[in-house]
């Protein structure tokens, strides 16, 4: 299947939380370039041994709890990530995409295990097959109070995943191409007491992403591009 069937009926089951307001904002900071592209190997060249230069998101405290996802990559004609869909029996998010991660469990070494383990546990990826590229930048969160910690890595392979259906409704593979299609990045502007906040969309083809995951997809593609995101970054009270 090519990049362009993929062109179907786009957004999915997820629950967009708008406030009274909102309104469109600008448009994807890839918008300028003449052909945006994304090859594996100037995708890994642009984020090894990268280490994150700030923390995005909500204004933060330094209580919020920490988090490690795993920003799977792989080659399969082109880089592919790799991401969940949450599982309805889930007491919250449910439905909503995100990587394969979660919070800091005081037996895992560092987060980069936490977040090896946590795809383990949700996907049933080998933890020992991701390869550490490099981090993308630290993303505090709006609801759950925790700060995220992403984690590129690289699979030698198109893996074969199994969802762990108790956190995992489904595990999708997604082209970084596809991202780059027109009309799949959107962005809105939402009020907050603190100002208004900018929010991040992909339009996948019976998926909505949005939020932190849609976010550090943002980064992603950004520094791989060779683009300013424009996001920028909070300083910690105190």
């Amino acid at each position: 299947m090519s990049i362009q069937d993929l062109q179907g009926d786009r957004g999915g089951p997820q629950h967009i939380p708008r406030p009274k307001g909102w309104r469109s904002g600008d448009p994807a900071p890839w918008a300028d370039l003449a052909d945006p592209t994304i090859t594996t190997e100037p995708l890994v060249a642009a984020l090894e041994g990268r280490e994150p230069v700030g923390v995005r998101g909500r204004q933060h405290t330094g209580g919020e709890h920490p988090a490690g996802v795993l920003v799977a990559l792989y080659d399969d004609d082109g880089p592919h990530v790799v991401l969940t869909r949450r599982s309805p029996r889930l007491a919250s998010h449910t439905h909503e995409v995100s990587f394969p991660g979660g919070r800091h469990d005081p037996d895992d070494p560092d987060l980069w295990a936490t977040a090896r383990r946590e795809a383990h546990e949700e996907t049933a990826l080998d933890p020992t097959a991701p390869r550490l590229v490099g981090h993308l930048d630290l993303l505090t969160t709006v609801g759950s109070g925790t700060i995220i910690h992403p984690f590129v890595a690289l699979l030698p392979g198109r893996p074969d995943l199994v969802a762990n259906p108790d956190e995992v409704e489904a595990v999708l593979h997604v082209p970084l191409a596809e991202l780059l299609l027109d009309g799949v990045y959107r962005e809105e502007e939402w009020d907050f007491p603190d100002g208004p906040w900018r929010i991040s969309f992909f339009e996948l083809v019976g998926d909505t992403v949005w939020g932190a995951t849609a976010a550090i997809l943002r980064q992603l593609l950004c520094l791989t591009l060779g683009v300013d995101d424009g996001l920028g970054y909070v300083a910690a009270d105190g």
